[in-house]
């Protein structure tokens, strides 16, 4: 996979949020999920990604998320908050990052657990990096993780086995 037609797509579980708040959609970061989200916009920083879009969850643990990836990684980009991904299932994800924008090159998707985990693994052509792989396989999808793919099909072809995983993080908060 290379060339000009390849995207890159960064799926993102939001980092870990307080247990308790008047609704689960209002459930905050702790201190630790700002910690870990900061550190993994870092870790995508010096890995040099640098998104042309982002679609976020409008829950605020996955706003938060984003925000404090953003900053960590030194980025400008402005976020679509999505009430659709906050309760999507993998099929409604697909169908909303299809609708991506052409010219975007590199999206990064902040979601919710069990979607980001089963997007992952759904859209893994399971070509890409095999330490990534054994990673994403054995540790799970937990908060603040993130799977870096290349995607050679244009979004609105994005679906299962479309990308090959790049790599892998998992912070160690």
């Amino acid at each position: 996979m290379t060339g000009e037609d390849v995207r890159r797509l960064v799926l993102v579980r939001h980092a870990t949020a307080a247990a308790m708040a008047p609704s689960d959609h209002a459930r905050t970061l702790t201190s630790q999920g700002r910690a870990d989200a900061a550190e993994a916009g870092r870790w995508l920083h010096d890995r040099g990604v640098r998104p042309d879009a982002a679609l976020v969850s409008d829950a605020t643990r996955a706003v938060q998320t984003w925000e404090q990836v953003a900053a960590g990684a030194g980025w400008s980009c402005p976020a679509e908050h999505s009430a659709g991904l906050y309760a999507a299932g993998a099929d409604s994800a697909f169908d909303l990052l299809r609708d991506t924008d052409a010219g975007v090159g590199c999206l990064v998707v902040v979601g919710h657990n069990p979607t980001m985990a089963t997007l992952a693994e759904l859209v893994d052509d399971g070509e890409g990096d095999a330490g990534a792989t054994t990673s994403m396989l054995t540790r799970g999808f937990p908060p603040a993780a993130l799977a870096v793919f290349s995607v050679a099909v244009p979004w609105s072809g994005l679906g299962p086995g479309t990308g090959r995983l790049e790599a892998f993080y998992v912070g160690a908060g």
